[in-house]
């Protein structure tokens, strides 16, 4: 049965919530837009005279789509190569979904997706629905065929998972740009001292290359040891000018709600660094090399540039 424009309008209205509830589900914008389209195509299949709440069985089967790449992904991770992060996606962007609260903006934060993959499927998609969407225990617990009560023990123990590893502070857009740039300055100066200042003691570097691009395959711990590790990467060599054939720019934005340097390649995000900053000073950065992960934000940068390079130089 083919759809009729207010139809097709309908399923469109609801594509950006659709896309943010995708991303959150699953930690990959790619994935994300799959899921919707697969939930398109279900909808365009479906005999839609008998669908009594549009957007409620859209949300139902983008849920259940997502839950069978969540049981599929736990086994994925287990052989992925070196340490897994979610895709980076810049500040703007609707797959983000909904920035009212801070629960809504920390919900989709690097360290909060990459938390989340200590879930079970069940235990993300509840915390999801219940934390950055508002959707009651009754309507999560109709999705996935629970009852009203256990969908409520699911995300008890949810929020006491993820809870357990929070540590964000909010900062303004000005205080990101001044905290990037004398990041990227210490980065690019040859000497660790400056980027010990700005590391906490018990700062965590967690790089992700996924077996594509040469990267640690452990996360890095302690100011110290990030702030040689950090130099080793951002110190020139004739062996990794010749792997990138150009000089490298360098850029300060946002990406996932924190402050981050973006690194470009002849006109390809080739790596991003998102700092989690709080009070004690970075106590996080999550190192995203992966070139099969940076396909979505290098669209996304390209469509919302031109911008102005922090640093030309190498």
């Amino acid at each position: 049965m083919s759809l009729s424009s207010y139809e097709v309008d309908l399923f469109e209205s609801s594509r950006g919530r659709l896309e943010a509830i995708a991303y959150r589900l699953l930690g990959s914008a790619g994935d994300a837009e799959d899921a919707v389209q697969d939930t398109f195509l279900r909808w365009h299949a479906a005999d839609r005279s008998q669908i009594e709440t549009p957007v409620a069985w859209l949300t139902k089967v983008l849920t259940n789509l997502c839950l069978n790449q969540l049981t599929s992904a736990r086994a994925r991770r287990e052989t992925y190569v070196g340490q897994w992060l979610p895709e980076p996606v810049l500040a703007g962007d609707p797959m983000l979904g909904p920035a009212d609260t801070f629960e809504q903006r920390e919900s989709v934060s690097i360290a909060i997706l990459t938390l989340m993959e200590r879930l079970s499927p069940n235990e993300r998609v509840v915390y999801v629905l219940r934390e950055a969407f508002g959707y009651t225990h009754r309507e999560i617990a109709e999705m996935l065929d629970l009852t009203e009560a256990n969908c409520q023990q699911i995300y008890r123990r949810a929020r006491l998972h993820v809870g357990a590893g929070r540590a964000r502070t909010e900062i303004d857009t000005a205080a990101a740009a001044r905290i990037v740039e004398q990041f990227l300055a210490a980065a690019l100066s040859g000497d660790t001292e400056p980027l010990i200042r700005l590391l906490a003691d018990d700062a965590v570097t967690v790089p992700d290359g996924g077996g594509r691009i040469a990267a640690r395959r452990t996360p890095v711990h302690g100011a110290v040891a990030i702030a040689r590790y950090v130099r080793g990467l951002f110190r020139p060599n004739d062996h990794k000018r010749a792997f990138v054939g150009v000089a490298p720019v360098f850029y300060a934005t946002v990406v996932n709600g924190a402050p981050s340097v973006l690194i470009e390649v002849r006109d390809q995000v080739f790596g991003v660094f998102s700092l989690d900053v709080t009070p004690d000073g970075i106590s996080a950065i999550h190192v995203q090399v992966n070139p099969d992960k940076l396909r979505h934000i290098t669209r996304q940068w390209a469509a919302t540039g031109p911008h102005a390079p922090l640093a030309v130089e190498w």
